[in-house]
């Protein structure tokens, strides 16, 4: 039996802070409250002036994505230090089936890629084909297998995309057993139809990819699937909301059974990165791609009005070279995404708590909490009695610079190059055992697991 006794910090929950000691026992928390005694042979931790916090749960990551390009540059081991590095101890994956696949069978290949995790995790099944034959699967993965969250697509057209009509049906199957539907909203049609443009009239570089794009085809794409969602009531996550018209049209919809997640990147970058021929700008290559500063500000408005209810981070990192390149004369060929796992807990604190926009109950409700509850980690994104002890030393005084030098995800550029920091994760605990600590990772022996989820009735 092992303690470790945490002493003075200031807890920060999602609805509340105070000054605390907390006992950790094997796994869990143990105790929390003022003068803890030490147990025999517990390991004392001072946290005077520092913050504890939950362990943060991305919702939205793709490590290990295959592609035409390769496969994404961080997979499951890397992917889950770079998070560890960061403060966040769990996440939500993805099963991408083929088309014609069998959902199960995906689910089996996906849980062995992802064996080498180091933070627990789960994943969202990917719905990227429909027919009648699949809600017995879907079912089954409610009931049997801990999936309770289904990942759709409208764009991507010719691939993983699936139209309005498929969307509809497998929403009505999904609500049947009340699970949930997440939507990348993207109208694909309309995108495939301006890519096609851009490439007729010789605009091939990456600087075109956002004009294939704009924001109205991700608000159209929202309007219809919140038409569906009031139809067929069912529970409906939106994924990576980067527009400040999509807002506008869940706002004016304001359906009880609709939840909306940002990123990071939709906070802090905008499309003035595109300004230019120059191939760096393939880094920025996401979907939905950048925005104005304009929805920059209505966004960070919508999380302190906690009308945006998380933030996932997409994170997808691809090569420059090697990947990304691909689609150097062809904008259309470059792998979409970008990494910043490891950034979103100190990118929010520093320029979110720091500047104002958010409380620090926001922070951890935004990076972890709200996740929880939302998909059904029952255990996680709290720090209280019998929980995970998945517990965040937050360090409030460090400062530092992103670089591609420094990071731990795997690839040769970062989106937030030269952006400062202001805290940062200094200890780190995954179930109890210490993963991290001022820069050393203390992983040896450390196998994340598998979160089996219910459906919140």
């Amino acid at each position: 039996m092992s303690f470790i006794l945490i002493k003075n910090g200031t807890i920060i929950n999602s609805t509340a802070s105070f000054v605390a000691d907390v006992l950790i026992k094997n796994k869990s928390i143990a105790l929390i409250g003022q003068n803890i005694p030490k147990p025999l042979s517990a390991t004392v931790i001072d946290a005077s002036g520092k913050f504890i916090i939950p362990g943060g749960i991305d919702p939205h990551v793709h490590l290990d994505l295959p592609t035409p390009a390769g496969n994404s540059s961080d997979d499951f081991y890397t992917g889950s230090k770079a998070a560890f590095a960061g403060g966040t101890t769990s996440f939500i994956d993805f099963v991408t089936p083929s088309k014609g696949e069998s959902l199960i069978k995906a689910l089996n290949e996906r849980k062995a890629v992802a064996e080498n995790s180091l933070a627990d995790y789960s994943f969202h099944m990917g719905i990227t084909w429909w027919d009648p034959s699949l809600e017995a699967e879907i079912k089954q993965c409610i009931e049997k297998e801990g999936i309770t969250s289904f990942k759709t697509y409208l764009a991507y057209k010719g691939s993983i995309g699936i139209s309005y009509d498929e969307l509809f049906e497998a929403m009505k199957a999904v609500a049947k057993y009340n699970g949930m539907i997440t939507v990348h909203c993207e109208d694909g049609d309309k995108v495939l139809e301006l890519q096609k443009q851009l490439i007729k009239e010789g605009k091939t570089s990456p600087r075109f990819h956002a004009q294939s794009r704009p924001a109205i085809v991700e608000a159209e794409a929202v309007e219809k699937v919140l038409q569906m969602a009031s139809i067929t009531q069912c529970k409906t996550y939106l994924v990576h909301i980067s527009a400040a018209l999509s807002m506008q049209k869940i706002k004016e919809y304001n359906l009880p059974n609709v939840i909306a997640e940002t990123c990071p990147h939709y906070l802090l970058l905008n499309e003035s990165v595109y300004d230019n021929d120059n191939f760096d700008t393939a880094k920025y290559v996401i979907s939905p791609p950048l925005r104005s500063v304009d929805d920059n500000k209505i966004l960070w408005k919508k999380l302190s009005d906690n009308c945006i209810k998380t933030i996932g981070t997409d994170h997808c990192p691809f090569n420059l070279i090697g990947q990304k390149d691909a689609g150097k004369d062809n904008f259309m060929r470059i792998p979409n995404g970008a990494g910043s796992i490891e950034y979103r807990l100190s990118l929010l604190y520093t320029y979110g708590v720091l500047s104002g926009k958010i409380s620090k109950e926001q922070w951890v409700a935004l990076s972890s909490a709200n996740a929880a509850e939302i998909f059904g980690l029952s255990n996680k994104g709290k720090i209280a009695s019998c929980y995970d002890a998945d517990i965040v030393i937050w360090n409030p005084e460090t400062e530092s610079c992103i670089t591609t030098e420094n990071q731990q995800q795997r690839c040769d550029s970062n989106i937030y190059e030269g952006f400062t920091l202001k805290g940062s994760a200094e200890m780190v605990f995954s179930k109890g055992q210490m993963v991290y600590d001022k820069g050393d990772f203390f992983i040896k022996g450390i196998k994340g697991d598998f979160m089996s989820r219910k459906v919140n009735k």
